[in-house]
């Protein structure tokens, strides 16, 4: 037999066979797109630090929600934003909270679209930490309590997954505890399981007013060297009740996403954190790559990593060049 016998690229010749062996498949249902909520009406004020990123009150987030689910996304994820912060985060937890009405109106607006939540106290606080704090020291205990008031309210509202990312040791097992006493057993938790205290959330905390007054998150994040110390996050997170467990950020920590998948048989979502989403446009920008093929090529790589989920700011992006391929 003439040299070579073995001809891989046979299977690359054309568009319709490079899909029919393709190994990932990437879809707009995979995809998990982030808002940012704030009270009021009539408001879409561009977040200057992150690109075609949005400031929205709450029936324009369930506009933006509506054209998501449109394109096949998957779910949002809201974050909230305050009228006022105070030392215990108080509007984080309130039944009037912007984020609440949001989830209300998305549901009547885009009902299929499933709609998940952050619960963590850090845009509420004046002083911007996660938690609460007392005598200089983040309150572990008491801030789970508030943590689970705070995912309550949310699924009163209508949230079908709550995600707490505050990183508080338990306070998965007390909101699991507090939902189902309140009889909503059916409210998921995607927990911030490995969350890393990473660089990469730069944008992310001007856009959320949630950068640390002084400090910063390294007693409660991880430490970005532990690998081994994130598998026991996830397996604690998934002993307490986490439905869905979560590596952030997602791009700098592809072999934490590839561990999780290969030790543990629960859906786990990857975070495509601001920085990593601003560090691609800034390239774009500059003319240095090509945003979709980029984008698409990362988004990929976190499915290829074992990801079941992809939150990311690219959502509609990606949604719109996946269904012209």
């Amino acid at each position: 037999m003439s040299y070579p016998a073995t001809r891989l690229r046979r299977l690359r010749t054309s568009p319709a066979m490079r899909r029919l062996v393709r190994e990932t498949a990437l879809t707009a249902g995979h995809l998990v797109y982030p808002l940012f909520v704030r009270p009021g009406k009539n408001i879409k004020i561009p977040i200057p630090s992150m690109t075609d990123c949005f400031h929205l009150s709450p029936e324009n987030a369930a506009q933006e929600a509506k054209e998501a689910a449109k394109l096949g996304i998957g779910a949002v994820l809201l974050f909230g934003l305050p009228d006022k912060k105070d030392s215990a985060g108080s509007e984080a937890y309130s039944p009037d909270s912007a984020v609440a009405e949001a989830v209300k109106r998305i549901k009547d607006a885009a009902g299929e679209l499933v709609v998940c939540t952050d619960v963590c106290l850090c845009a509420y606080t004046d002083h911007g930490h996660c938690g609460l704090i007392e005598d200089g020291k983040i309150q572990n205990d008491k801030t789970c309590r508030l943590l689970g008031q705070m995912a309550l309210v949310h699924a009163k509202a209508g949230a079908d997954v709550v995600a707490p990312s505050d990183m508080m040791d338990g306070r998965v097992s007390v909101i699991r505890k507090m939902l189902d006493a309140d009889g909503l057993t059916d409210t998921a938790i995607m927990a911030y399981s490995a969350k890393y205290a990473s660089a990469y959330y730069g944008p992310f905390r001007e856009a959320a007013g949630s950068a640390p007054a002084q400090g910063d998150r390294k007693s409660y994040q991880m430490d970005p060297a532990n690998t081994r110390q994130a598998m026991r996050e996830i397996q604690l997170d998934i002993e307490e009740g986490a439905d869905i467990v979560m590596v952030k950020p997602a791009l700098a920590y592809l072999d934490v996403v590839r561990m999780a998948r290969d030790r543990f048989d629960v859906p786990i979502a990857a975070y495509n954190v601001s920085g990593e989403y601003m560090m691609l446009n800034a390239a774009a920008d500059a003319g240095l790559l090509d945003r979709t093929q980029a984008m698409l090529e990362i988004l990929t790589a976190f499915k290829r990593a074992g990801a079941d989920i992809i939150i990311t700011y690219f959502a509609k992006s990606a949604a719109a060049a996946l269904s012209k391929i």
